[in-house]
C-alpha cells in the first residue's frame, strides 16, 4: 500500500485536528461571553454608585460638604469598590439642574463632548445626574455590539438618575454651572 492510501485511511489524531479547528472560535466566544458579563456587572455597579451618590445631593449632604465635579466623581468611584479600576480617568460626571423631567439635555455623541460638570442646585431643584464610564474591551466581537463614543475598543457605560431635591438648609457653596 502506498503512503497516500495509508494516510487517507488513518484515523488516529482526528480528534486533535477537529479540536484545533473548533478551539479558536470556541475560546473567542467564551472570552466574549465572560467579558460581556463583566461589562454588565460593571454597568450595574455604576448605576448603584450613581444613585447612592445622587442621594447625597438630594438630601443636601453634598451641598453641606461643598461638592464639585471632582468630589462627586470621587464619591461615585469610591462606591464602585473593586470594579472601579482607573475610575478617576475613565469616568465623566454631569450633574445639572433641569427645568422639568421631560427636558433632559442630549447625550454626548463625540468624545470631546464628554466633560465634567456639576450643579447640584438648591432645595426643591430638579436635578439630573449622569455618569459615563469608559470600559476598555479586549474581545473583537464586542466592537460591533456595544455603545461607544470614539475609540473602537472602549465600551461607554452610562448611569442616570433624576430627582427633586429635598428641603434642606443651603450652605451657599454652589457649584460650577453646566452648559
Amino acid at each position: 500500500m502506498g503512503f497516500a492510501r495509508r494516510f487517507s485511511k488513518a484515523t488516529q489524531g482526528t480528534a486533535a485536528v477537529e479540536f484545533a479547528l473548533v478551539a479558536a472560535p470556541f475560546f473567542l466566544l467564551l472570552g466574549a461571553i465572560m467579558e460581556l458579563a463583566m461589562v454588565f456587572v460593571l454597568d450595574s455597579v455604576l448605576e448603584a454608585a450613581t444613585m447612592d451618590t445622587g442621594r447625597m445631593i438630594r438630601t443636601g449632604q453634598a451641598d453641606a460638604q461643598g461638592f464639585d465635579a471632582a468630589r462627586f466623581k470621587k464619591e461615585v468611584c469610591s462606591r464602585m469598590s473593586v470594579w472601579s479600576g482607573d475610575c478617576q480617568t475613565r469616568a465623566t460626571v454631569d450633574v445639572r439642574v433641569i427645568g422639568s423631567f421631560n427636558a433632559t439635555p442630549p447625550a454626548p455623541s463625540k468624545p470631546e463632548d464628554l466633560k465634567d460638570c456639576y450643579n447640584g442646585g438648591g432645595p426643591g431643584s430638579l436635578v439630573l445626574a449622569r455618569v459615563w464610564y469608559r470600559q476598555p474591551v479586549i474581545t473583537p466581537i464586542l466592537d460591533q455590539a456595544i455603545a461607544r463614543v470614539g475609540d473602537q475598543r472602549t465600551a461607554l457605560l452610562q448611569a442616570t438618575t433624576a430627582f427633586k431635591n429635598e428641603p434642606f438648609t443651603q450652605s451657599g457653596s454652589g457649584g460650577a454651572t453646566c452648559k
